[in-house]
């Protein structure tokens, strides 16, 4: 399976038979994002929450099947499990609910935290399970920053986690911060001249590594 960062919060995974997730499809200029417009086709998009960045669901081509509730579902074979959280640290008060996403493709578990804004405990690590590869926000001030995201990551233990909705070339303008501060002092960092990655079951990293991606649009 193969998992590309388009911008933002927003990836295109597929499956080694072809299907295609999308992750919280981000507008274009909104809150000062300036990736480019999304042009992909996909099987499925899940949806985190409804604010603007993370729910452009008609950008995306193919008719979709879109999944944003707390629930368990399967589409074409792969399972989606969604684990109730918040935007804030003031349960919701501030900025609403987030739901955590976590699915499986080909034997690879992957968890987006879409727009979590706050630490986890051990009752949401449980519903998680298993999580072969972590996309979490490391930028703050609308989510979880440097030091929680860490926290968040070693209560998964993913084998590989990804960063996402932080400041870079593509959106300078962007009211958070860099994916800097989350790096220091990290073993197993990767800076990949690439947006996209590919993973095989029996063949991730025995120890942590982080992945930093580059935007494809």
């Amino acid at each position: 399976m193969k998992v590309k960062w388009l911008g933002h919060a927003t990836f295109l995974v597929t499956s080694d038979a072809g299907v295609k997730i999308i992750t919280d499809p981000y507008i274009t200029g909104a809150f000062g994002l300036n990736y480019g417009e999304i042009k992909e086709s996909a099987d499925i998009v899940t949806v985190s929450h409804d604010h603007a960045d993370h729910a452009n669901v008609a950008a995306i081509q193919g008719n979709p099947e879109v999944v944003n509730e707390v629930a368990s579902v399967e589409i074409k074979g792969i399972k989606f499990s969604g684990i109730s959280t918040y935007h804030d640290d003031a349960g919701g008060g501030k900025r609403g609910n987030n739901i955590i996403f976590c699915f499986e493709v080909d034997g690879v578990v992957v968890c987006h935290l879409g727009d979590l804004g706050h630490p986890l405990g051990d009752k949401e690590a449980a519903e998680a399970g298993k999580v072969d590869i972590l996309l979490v926000p490391v930028g703050g001030n609308f989510t979880i920053g440097a030091r929680v995201a860490t926290d968040v990551c070693k209560l998964l233990a993913p084998r590989v986690v990804i960063p996402m909705h932080y400041q870079n070339e593509r959106c300078p303008d962007f009211q958070v911060a860099g994916v800097d501060e989350f790096l220091e002092g990290k073993e197993g960092v990767s800076r990949l001249d690439a947006s996209e990655a590919e993973f095989k079951q029996g063949e991730l990293p025995v120890t942590c590594q982080v992945l930093v991606l580059k935007p494809a649009l």
